[in-house]
């Protein structure tokens, strides 16, 4: 086989990291079609900050990795990985478009004998039925006799300095024995925590999806926990403190699920069983559990000012972070916006506080202001929705009036001062 050139077309959170990490050992080539995004990352700066900026213009200067926008400049590569997103709609059904465009663009460069490998998290069955009629449809070729395919979902945990890519075992998958072993090859020059070969691209895409799936039931468990023990006056922080000293027993933390992943991919899940004749109970269930907890803390939180004697009406509350997770600038899918619109009800004035999220991604995503540096003013209430580091030294109380609310949705503030909290 030729020398391995390798394209990744999506330079976010998830292509970046990857594209860099190939790029330490083939020439490799970052494609995006927004050209504002190439040119910051060719300037040696991931707005995202999941690739640090000395690292970003080592890989540019020192190891050949450029990123583009331009098309002409990909078709040469014979190794295309695929990194965009997959989001849900309104209705939570799954948006494949991405995907489609991604898999037009490369039925357009893709050469026989080449190499396409999806990363975008789907359900079993979307590479072969769906993405890879596209290629071959644009393309003129065919999947086997011509070039192949494969499937190696993402593993990205964003804000995670320590878990980065290299460092997560990675799951691989070909559309034959041999180029699944290539592929497996390929990933497992560079992924220094090992690789796993799956034996079909749809077992790939099905142990990606419950994934999450998982974590997002167990998650859903804990906070309906959390509203049971929320009734009876129980700490749930104590009580899964205390569960938590037998050896088998699984440390799951109550809280909001947003996010490109957990709040997404059960959806995606849930849709492949209901096509194959299944209603997925558990699933779903745990999807409204979670989806429902925005609106829950904002709730609690009006209940536990009315009990105070604080009026409701324009009073001012502050919203301590914004994106989905501590410690990223990601506001994907973060459910904060959840409480925010639940609080907008009882019409009351919101200031939501974050250093780490970008004020004009989140106007122009949710139609919402944020503010990187702390009001003067004095708030009625306060509710601590992400436990970002930069938080760690602030005084909350400080921020307040003598009569106020603090609810604490990570549990990370001293209790002594908390109202209320998952």
């Amino acid at each position: 086989m030729k020398e391995t050139k390798i394209c990744v077309i999506g330079l976010g959170y998830v292509g970046l990291p990857l594209a860099r990490l190939f790029s330490t050992k083939y020439p490799t080539v970052g494609f995006d079609m927004n050209q504002k995004r190439c040119d910051a990352l060719m300037a040696g700066h991931d707005a995202t900050l999941e690739v640090a900026d000395d690292i970003l213009q080592d890989a540019i200067n020192n190891h050949g990795f450029i990123c583009t926008s331009d098309i002409e400049k990909i078709k040469d590569c014979n190794f295309y990985v695929v990194a965009v997103p997959t989001p849900v709609d309104d209705d939570n059904n799954p948006d494949l478009t991405p995907l489609v465009g991604a898999s037009t663009t490369v039925g357009k460069v893709i050469s026989k004998g080449d190499v396409v490998v999806y990363e975008s998290t789907v359900y079993p069955g979307v590479t072969e039925d769906e993405c890879i009629p596209v290629v071959e449809k644009v393309s003129g070729l065919k999947m086997n006799v011509d070039f192949y395919g494969g499937y190696s979902p993402e593993r990205i945990n964003p804000g995670d300095k320590q878990h980065t890519v290299e460092h997560i075992k990675k799951v691989t998958s070909g559309s034959t024995p041999e180029i699944g072993k290539y592929i497996n090859e390929v990933y497992s020059s560079v992924i220094t925590a090992g690789t796993h070969l799956a034996p079909t691209i749809k077992v790939a895409e099905a142990a990606k999806v419950i994934e999450n799936s998982q974590r997002d039931i167990n998650i859903a468990f804990v906070n309906e926990l959390s509203k049971i023990f929320n009734k009876m006056g129980i700490d749930t922080l104590d009580v899964l403190e205390a569960a938590g000293t037998k050896w088998n027993f699984l440390p799951f933390r109550p809280g909001l699920v947003g996010g490109h992943c957990i709040g997404v991919d059960p959806y995606y899940l849930a849709q492949c069983a209901q096509r194959h004749g299944y209603n997925p109970e558990i699933i779903l269930a745990g999807r409204r559990m979670n989806d429902g907890m925005g609106e829950y803390v904002a709730t609690e939180t009006i209940k536990l000012m009315l009990k105070k004697g604080i009026q409701v009406l324009n009073s001012n509350i502050i919203i301590l972070g914004f994106t989905f997770k501590e410690n990223c600038p990601d506001v994907r899918n973060t459910k904060v916006i959840d409480i925010y619109k639940a609080l907008k009800e009882y019409n009351l004035n919101i200031t939501v506080f974050d250093p780490w999220a970008n004020p004009a991604i989140v106007e122009h995503e949710y139609g919402i202001k944020v503010v990187n540096e702390l009001p003067a003013q004095k708030f009625d209430a306060a509710i601590a929705a992400v436990a970002h580091k930069k938080f760690d030294a602030l005084n909350v109380e400080g921020l307040l009036k003598d009569k106020h609310v603090i609810f604490d949705v990570k549990c990370t503030l001293d209790r002594s001062i908390v109202d209320g909290r998952l």
